[in-house]
């Protein structure tokens, strides 16, 4: 059986450049993430635990990038640093509600504005406003594409 061409194919001429572009932002952004002394997903927990009264583990888990998997070691280094803390749920005693603690609050504030002060001039050099909004939109569609 003799291949086709694929050269030519529209949906080919997409994977690669969206395969650079997500290598050239994880590249720049993971190495400003450890610059502060985090890990990529110790940055996804705390930022997503900021402005909250806190989440349960579930909460966490459907928030975040972080696998299922990986979670409770990541919320065990964030314990051990002081930046977050375990407390029962009023109610319900088996289950954990995850809230960042004072010094993580403070690493959340100090954090989380700067990390996109830091990423937002490479967005704005390639995108204007409404391609920003049009990237999205089309991003969440390819997304939910894949996931169904």
């Amino acid at each position: 059986m003799e291949l086709p061409d694929l050269k030519d194919d529209p949906y080919l001429k997409v994977l690669r450049p969206l395969v650079e572009a997500y290598l050239a932002f994880w590249r720049i952004d993971i190495r400003h993430i450890k610059s502060m002394r985090l890990t990529p997903s110790q940055f996804d927990v705390i930022a997503t635990l900021g402005d909250t009264e806190g989440m349960t583990c579930s909460e966490l888990s459907a928030h975040t990038l972080v696998t299922k998997g990986t979670l409770t070691g990541v919320l065990d280094r964030l314990v051990s640093k002081g930046l977050i803390r375990r407390d029962a749920m009023k109610g319900d005693r088996r289950c954990t509600k995850i809230s960042l603690t004072v010094k993580g609050d403070v690493l959340f504030r100090k954090t989380f504005a700067a990390h996109l002060a830091f990423l937002r001039p490479f967005f704005e050099r390639a995108l204007s406003p409404k391609e920003v909004e049009q990237t999205r939109a089309l991003l969440l569609r390819l997304r939910d594409s894949f996931q169904k």
